[in-house]
């Protein structure tokens, strides 16, 4: 690519790269808001003693990490900002970012096998305060389950500006 086509095509790539990490963080945020509401009416109203309070409970905590960590990201991301960048720089911050997106992918898959023996380990009789191992277990299944999409294809539409970046090298 010509040096003028670059100076053209290299802000405009990342402007939409910083805009769409942007609208991801916020994709999380408004997920972490249902669950916050809606986990939080039902750990109100919910036994103590039952596998659905421990299930509401978890994903109360879980979401109140999601909400600051989207909050956080929706900060860091600067749109208006990354026109300077060279294309190297651009370049790096591509994959920084997509490498932990995909270290976000395989903790997502360890979050549900926690889950999976968490369940595993309520089905024990010997297992003390079964209910909560089982609702916490279902909330890493769902809260985990989520992020592994989310995570998962965010990678996948984020990573198309790699291909935009990669396609301006000479």
């Amino acid at each position: 690519m010509t040096p003028p086509a670059l100076e053209t095509a290299l802000p405009a790539i990342n402007y939409a790269r910083e805009l769409l990490a942007e609208r991801g963080m916020a994709v999380l945020g408004v997920w972490a808001l249902l669950n916050l509401i809606g986990s939080g009416y039902y750990v109100a109203r919910t036994d103590v003693r039952s596998e659905t309070h421990h299930f509401h409970l978890m994903n109360v905590g879980w979401n109140v990490v999601n909400a600051l960590l989207a909050v956080w990201g929706i900060l860091q991301a600067h749109p208006q900002q990354v026109a300077g960048l060279t294309l190297a720089e651009s370049i790096s911050a591509q994959f920084s970012f997509e490498k932990i997106l995909l270290l976000n992918v395989g903790l997502d898959v360890a979050y549900f096998c926690i889950g999976s023996w968490l369940r595993a380990r309520a089905a024990d009789p010997a297992a003390a305060r079964p209910e909560r191992l089982a609702g916490f277990g279902r909330s890493l299944w769902v809260q985990g389950g989520f992020l592994l999409l989310f995570d998962a294809a965010f990678y996948f539409i984020y990573h198309q500006k790699a291909t935009e970046l990669l396609n301006l090298l000479p």
